[in-house]
């Protein structure tokens, strides 16, 4: 596994490396029914990062995606209690528009906290294109916000189809594709050539041998974003699979930290 890659020698040997600090940009925070997440709070999600070398988490709070009447207190409490390791996601839930309007009227009271919106179209039964979300698109769009969509082959609600169809329309977003339209890849390959505003993160994507390097091959490592859905994996996962696949310490140090950080630092350091 480690050959002639001294990033890999350096992770096997410390258990993380300095040289590339990583940028996961999906997780969550808090518990979820029928599972047992053993470190789901922001203090214990810190701790596993420091454990795995990760520096910053960009996250959205489960009780923002699907109890609406919290709102995202939760993910800007645990943002500002540890401002120089996480971000949130504004969670967006299209079946409640006026928490919608509340959440855009609000959002530039917490530049310190988001860095875009997340989108759970398969969750919340509506898609992506629908005009329930046009607004959370507009606010983006005009601001070069992120967003941060679950996408999933064969999904009329969050499918390529639909992907396609809201990139063009909303080219300044930089659209991040949770799962990378998990099982479509060449789908999911297109759509990153094709537009350079999208990028392919990979959560979820390890079940499937040879994907990871099928994305730095064909569409560009320069395309790619870490992932882990923290707390639902670990990032060692991730981390292994990355070190043990075939591709170069440059596309493992664009996909931990560079992309992200290009992404971020209108974000991270808005008086640059």
């Amino acid at each position: 596994m480690i050959g002639d890659s001294e990033l890999t020698r350096e992770f096997w040997e410390q258990g993380r490396a300095a040289s590339c600090p990583i940028f996961d940009m999906h997780g969550h925070m808090g518990v979820w029914h029928s599972i047992y997440f053993p470190r789901p709070d922001a203090d214990d999600m810190v701790r596993t990062m420091d454990e795995c070398g990760v520096r910053l988490l960009v996250f959205s709070h489960h009780m923002a995606l699907f109890a609406p009447d919290l709102a995202n207190a939760p993910a800007v409490a645990a943002v500002r209690r540890f401002p120089d390791r996480l971000r949130a996601y504004c969670s967006i839930n299209p079946n409640y528009p006026e928490r919608i309007e509340a959440d855009l009227s609000a959002f530039g009271e917490y530049t310190d906290v988001y860095v875009g919106f997340k989108f759970l179209p398969d969750y919340h039964g509506i898609p992506l294109s629908d005009a329930r979300y046009r607004p959370a698109w507009e606010y983006a769009d005009a601001r070069e916000l992120l967003i941060l969509t679950h996408t999933w082959g064969g999904s009329t609600l969050d499918g390529p189809a639909v992907l396609r169809q809201m990139a063009e329309r909303y080219p300044r977003v930089r659209l991040l594709l949770g799962h990378s339209c998990h099982g479509e890849w060449d789908a999911a390959v297109r759509l990153a050539r094709d537009f350079p505003n999208i990028y392919l993160e990979l959560t979820a994507i390890f079940d499937d041998r040879g994907i990871l390097e099928k994305f730095a091959h064909e569409a560009g490592s320069e395309r790619m974003l870490f992932g882990t859905d923290l707390p639902w994996f670990d990032p060692h996962q991730a981390v292994g699979a990355l070190l043990s696949a075939h591709i170069s310490d440059d596309d493992r140090h664009n996909i931990c930290h560079r992309n992200a950080e290009q992404l971020l630092a209108p974000f991270l350091y808005p008086n640059r």
